[in-house]
């Protein structure tokens, strides 16, 4: 997005699980921003705040501005502790970036052109076998999502990490393992519809064909 993301935080000298309540009760959210050379610092944000920025999904992958004790950090988001119970945000973990740092990060797929593909014509089905990607490349090339083009894709069609059209820059982690084809993971898939589908609309097909007519004799 063209615009960064900011958190409004304060800096908190005092650690613990009793100070972590405190906040929280304050209705504050314990994180720390920690790399870059740099000796780590504990803030707190405001947890509504916090929550509105993990509505959106670029928030996750994408470098975000920290203003705390009258300075500004670029972080990105490396870690998010939740409530198993309830939808509270228990701590966040950010970590300080430059231009040129590289940096391993998770972002999304976004698949596009299934309503224009073939396959999806034919009555297939599109079948993700992955929705984000770990990926490594200078923190200032780090893309808020990865586009997959599924456009073209016939029934029995399969897309790879090596068919993925990457930005410049920016590389797949698990293709930098050596050889390629041992880790060429399956992406995305074109299936024909199975049994048990057309099983399920056959039901419905029937009753419509068996339904009395409303005309008189």
């Amino acid at each position: 997005m063209s615009d960064m993301f900011t958190i409004q935080a304060v800096a908190r000298n005092d650690g613990g699980k009793g100070a972590s309540r405190r906040l929280r009760r304050e209705g504050l959210v314990p994180g720390i921003i920690y790399g870059g050379g740099k000796d780590p610092e504990m803030i707190a944000t405001a947890h509504n705040k916090l929550l509105q920025h993990l509505e959106h999904e670029a928030f996750y992958s994408s470098i975000v501005e920290v203003e705390a004790s009258g300075k500004k950090q670029r972080v990105v988001l490396k870690d998010l502790q939740r409530h198993p119970a309830k939808p509270f945000i228990l701590h966040f973990d950010l970590q300080r970036v430059a231009a040129t740092d590289r940096i391993k990060m998770n972002v999304p797929l976004h698949f596009i052109g299934e309503d224009d593909a073939p396959g999806i014509k034919a009555g297939g089905t599109i079948s993700h076998a992955l929705v984000d990607l770990e990926i490594i490349c200078e923190a200032q090339n780090l893309p808020e999502f990865i586009e997959v083009d599924v456009s073209g894709m016939e029934v029995g069609d399969m897309l790879h990490l090596t068919d993925i059209k990457l930005p410049q820059g920016v590389e797949i982690v698990a293709l930098t393992h050596g050889n390629e084809h041992e880790h060429d993971e399956l992406v995305v898939s074109m299936q024909a519809k199975t049994k048990a589908a057309e099983e399920e609309e056959a039901p419905g097909e029937a009753a419509a064909e068996e339904a009395p007519s409303s005309e008189e004799d």
